[in-house]
């Protein structure tokens, strides 16, 4: 049991900073001040704070956090002045993605909004650095599940990059990039690899072949691949990838930790389980340190080191990682967001292992609940969810109820998929193993021999998140994930 779901250790979108900082210094208002003066005041702690305030990389954090309370001062003084110049949209959009980086999904979105709407007045609707205050609102969409909001600013952003900077500067790169990865997130494979691919392409001409932009274009691509059962092809590029990042950006840096989960998971994914815990480890020991105990990356760690547990049948190991990672994700970013319905899932199916239906069954139909709202009633994952559940009642003897779900799971994995995907041949197995159970053998039997077929092709398990046995079906969802690239 380990997860797939809205984005991978594959670098994710990417969020743009803008400007450097330096020291500044303030004074506080005065009694008796004119409105002029106050004014004056007002926006000369606004531009100081703004040249303050460092560009948002993990090098920074500590001086970020020290210099988020007088952003948030000067966003307020910004909204009562009614300020519009270029600094203030700056210091916004830095203080916005210093949150966004965070985890403050909420603090972040408004001053997304309030930075946009200011570039928009100051600087007309063309410019790049609109373009930025597009991707990052959308970035924070993207982040809260929000995938029909996030679509059309990532869109324009593009669109602005395309006509500003040419087709092959590497801001339209980053544009494509994420796009990309919002389209994967929804299961939309082929309009997701040529944006990949493009991507990709302008970083190594631009960037050069040891860039952290190329790692996040290599893991991007990997991930797809990976989701698609597609592991030889995978695997060159989540190597070449972590290289790149342990060379550049030391062997602490959360991104590093991104690349050993999403390596990890392709290990787990071929049946190479002593390979990947410690690289599951490595990851959740970066992590922790770098990024804080309740950090969504962590909660992805917690939860595909407990899948490893899992599939090993560690479930005393694996039941305090799984529920410390939902407390984490309830949390942050929140209970309606896909990552909530990962986590629900794969507690239950632990739940469900160990024979406590009464536990399981309500948790897989609040993931199916989450998933069917937040992804649509056809994603991948509602087909992983339906699984589960249909194994559950196929284990209580409620023989109808599991082969309805089955045969719905199958229908979504045939049209999101394609039919010759490994988790078509899951579905296969599985609702094959229904009818064999009840003695239904001439309706079993060309089920078994597809599923065959389609295992035969694709290395690894026969099922791309290892259930084999048609006796029995259905398993967790797989996960990994990356973080906002800056």
């Amino acid at each position: 049991m380990s997860q797939t779901t809205a984005r991978e250790v594959v670098r994710t979108p990417q969020v743009e900073t803008a400007g450097t900082a330096t020291p500044f210094a303030t004074m506080p208002i005065q009694d008796g001040w004119t409105r002029k003066e106050q004014r004056q005041w007002a926006e000369h702690t606004v531009r100081a704070v703004n040249q303050a305030f460092p560009p948002v990389k993990f090098a920074n954090w500590t001086q970020c956090e020290r210099l988020v309370p007088h952003g948030l001062a000067c966003a307020a003084l910004i909204d009562a002045y009614g300020f519009e110049f270029v600094e203030a949209a700056r210091l916004l959009n830095e203080t916005g993605l210093y949150m966004h980086r965070r985890a403050r999904f909420s603090d972040a979105e408004p001053l997304y909004q309030r930075a946009l709407a200011v570039w928009e007045k100051v600087l007309g609707p063309d410019h790049p650095s609109l373009a930025t205050g597009l991707n990052n609102l959308a970035l924070v969409y993207h982040a809260q599940g929000k995938y029909a909001r996030a679509e059309w600013p990532y869109q324009r952003a593009l669109a602005i990059k395309e006509k500003a900077l040419g087709p092959d500067h590497p801001s339209v790169a980053t544009g494509l990039n994420n796009l990309a990865e919002l389209y994967r997130a929804q299961g939309k494979y082929g309009q997701a690899e040529p944006l990949f691919r493009r991507a990709l392409a302008i970083w190594e001409k631009a960037l050069g072949p040891e860039h952290p932009n190329l790692a996040t274009g290599l893991n991007n691509l990997a991930k797809l691949y990976r989701e698609q059962g597609k592991y030889a092809e995978a695997e060159p590029l989540l190597q070449r990838a972590l290289a790149i990042r342990e060379k550049v950006l030391g062997l602490q840096h959360p991104d590093v930790a991104q690349s050993l989960n999403n390596l990890a998971l392709l290990c787990r994914n071929r049946g190479w389980h002593a390979q990947a815990e410690p690289l599951y480890q490595r990851a959740l020991t970066i992590q922790e340190k770098a990024l804080g105990p309740e950090h969504p990356d962590v909660a992805t760690s917690l939860n595909n080191l407990a899948g490893l547990y899992y599939g090993r049948r560690m479930y005393a190991q694996a039941e305090p990682l799984l529920q410390r990672g939902l407390a984490i994700r309830e949390k942050v970013p929140g209970p309606e967001h896909p990552d909530v319905g990962i986590s629900l899932n794969n507690l239950a199916e632990l739940y469900r292992a160990q024979g406590k239906y009464g536990q399981a069954e309500p948790l897989f139909q609040g993931a199916l609940a989450i998933w069917e709202k937040a992804l649509g009633p056809e994603h991948p994952n509602v087909a992983t969810g339906l699984n589960n559940l249909a194994r559950l009642y196929r284990e209580q003897g409620k023989y109808a109820e599991a082969e309805s779900l089955y045969q719905r799971a199958l229908t979504i994995q045939e049209k999101a998929l394609g039919p010759e995907h490994p988790d078509v041949a899951t579905s296969l197995n599985n609702l094959a193993g229904l009818y064999y159970g009840r003695r239904k053998y001439a309706q079993a039997e060309p089920l078994f021999q597809r599923g065959l077929a389609i295992g035969e092709k694709v290395p690894g398990p026969a099922a791309s998140r290892g259930c084999s046995e048609p006796q029995q079906p259905g398993c967790a969802l797989q996960e990994s994930r990356e973080v906002h690239a800056g």
